[in-house]
């Protein structure tokens, strides 16, 4: 293993751009990615019913401790760099934390009424757990006290509006350089994508590149109220830090 060896955690939530934020990193030289490779064991641990659960189950390692030791080993494909799409709801009680500390850990959120309302068309029912907030602040906060700095995070929202300034500054607080393929790529899904690709990326497999941001007017349902709240706080919580 190169000492050399840059690896990124990019540590989301679910209906975010995070496939696209993929796509971009995958538009680099020298650059793998990989897509949510703790889905299998967060699906095993916690029985949720996501589309294609038994496939996935079946398609991906399952044992968080193969697949860290995966994430930490050479970079596949001899490549220099290994940018790693994580949710953060995967990151179950029972993961260890240690290899966390291995990598460049980075934060993207979206506004929580745009996500609970495009989660619930898949997930009727979320939690604030389901949609990842609780999870990234905690993880946030021991990312920033381990290192005595904080971490980037990033907005969706400011993505969208201005892709090239906010990769930028994203790239820069990673202490790499910004390179501008990073804003196009080619259309389609790709062998990178996870199995659960067809179920959740139609959207994404259309562009060639970040779309301008477009406001949603639907409204959290009223039964979601208690959910909407307490994902406000955590997500005003990492605003206060994004990158801007």
């Amino acid at each position: 293993m190169k000492e050399s060896a840059i690896r990124i955690g990019m540590w989301s939530g679910p209906r975010n751009i995070s496939t696209a934020l993929m796509r971009a990193w995958d538009s680099r030289p020298a650059t793998f990615v990989t897509d949510e490779p703790l889905y299998s064991h967060y699906l095993a641990t916690t029985g949720a019913d996501h589309p294609a659960r038994d496939l996935i189950l079946e398609g991906q390692e399952r044992d968080w401790r193969e697949v860290v030791a995966w994430l930490t080993g050479p970079i596949p494909e001899g490549r220099g760099t290994w940018y790693q799409k994580h949710m953060g709801h995967h990151l179950t009680p029972d993961v260890d934390r240690d290899w966390i500390w291995k990598l460049r850990n980075c934060f993207l959120i979206r506004e929580p009424r745009e996500m609970i309302t495009s989660y619930i068309r898949i997930v009727p029912e979320p939690t604030p757990h389901d949609l990842a907030l609780p999870q990234q602040v905690e993880l946030f906060e021991e990312v920033r006290r381990s290192t005595g700095q904080v971490p980037p995070v990033i907005d969706s929202r400011d993505v969208l509006d201005d892709p090239e300034r906010v990769l930028t500054l994203l790239t820069r607080a990673l202490n790499l350089e910004f390179d501008p393929r990073m804003l196009s790529w080619e259309p389609g899904l790709r062998s990178t994508d996870g199995i659960w690709a067809p179920h959740w990326y139609d959207s994404v497999a259309r562009t060639t590149g970040f779309g301008p941001y477009r406001p949603k007017k639907d409204e959290v349902p009223r039964h979601l109220a208690q959910v909407h709240t307490e994902c406000n706080e955590l997500y005003e919580l990492l605003y206060s830090h994004r990158l801007h």
